[in-house]
């Protein structure tokens, strides 16, 4: 067993060991834009914060790990007019990928959603179409959840979750309940395949107010995540 004094300097070591090596990659990067060091640390993981702050990095966001605990009682809410939710089919990802992409551009950190993360999405163990609550109004996507089940993860902790990740709506459909309507029928669909409990992660600045949102639904925050800068240059 490692002594907790040592444990803390060979996290140190490797810290600084991970900044020596990104300033070198750093060196062919272009210099225009912010750079930094960014590090992430849950709060039940206080050796690893208390580290990182002593190394200067300086909290800059939050992220909340939300979670239902059961699927009982779920909300009878319709959809809004003119929007329905239809099975996914391959010709459909695309869109479904664009408009996802879109949707968030307006969130804190946004990247684009390019070819290679499309193809990863894909190729993910949990990903199942199946599972997916995606409203149309005609040909447009107006919102979606892109829900998930890991097998793996709910064998390790002997739990039956289900994630209802992704949930997005586009700007020319919010304001219109299409959020919650997706979330209950998403409940119903995790609750269908055998899941006892749902759980997503939100950001806590989130600027649509999903927050509140997901406490109305039900979900209930179980652990916060900060993400911590220091500057580069």
């Amino acid at each position: 067993m490692i002594p907790e004094w040592r444990g803390k300097g060979i996290r140190r070591a490797m810290l600084r060991h991970n900044e020596r090596r990104v300033r070198e990659i750093a060196l062919d990067h272009p210099k225009e834009n912010p750079r930094f060091f960014e590090s992430w640390a849950a709060d039940t993981e206080t050796d690893w914060d208390s580290l990182v702050r002593a190394e200067s990095y300086e909290p800059v966001r939050y992220l909340f790990e939300m979670v239902r605990p059961d699927l009982e009682n779920i909300p009878d809410l319709p959809m809004p007019e003119g929007l329905e939710v239809r099975p996914v089919k391959p010709e459909h990802l695309r869109k479904i990928w664009a408009a996802a992409g879109e949707a968030f551009q307006d969130h804190w950190g946004a990247s684009e959603w390019g070819e290679e993360l499309f193809q990863q999405w894909q190729e993910k163990s949990h990903f199942n179409p199946e599972l997916f609550q995606v409203a149309w109004d005609g040909d447009e996507v107006a919102g979606m959840i892109l829900n998930y089940i890991s097998e793996e993860e709910n064998k390790e902790y002997n739990r039956k979750r289900g994630y209802t990740e992704e949930i997005s709506v586009r700007r020319p459909w919010r304001r219109r309940g299409l959020a919650r309507a997706l979330i209950a029928r998403s409940f119903k669909v995790l609750k269908d395949r055998g899941m006892t409990e749902a759980a997503l992660y939100v950001d806590a600045e989130n600027i649509s107010g999903a927050l509140k949102l997901y406490e109305d639904m039900g979900f209930r925050t179980v652990k916060r995540h900060t993400t911590y800068r220091k500057p580069l240059d």
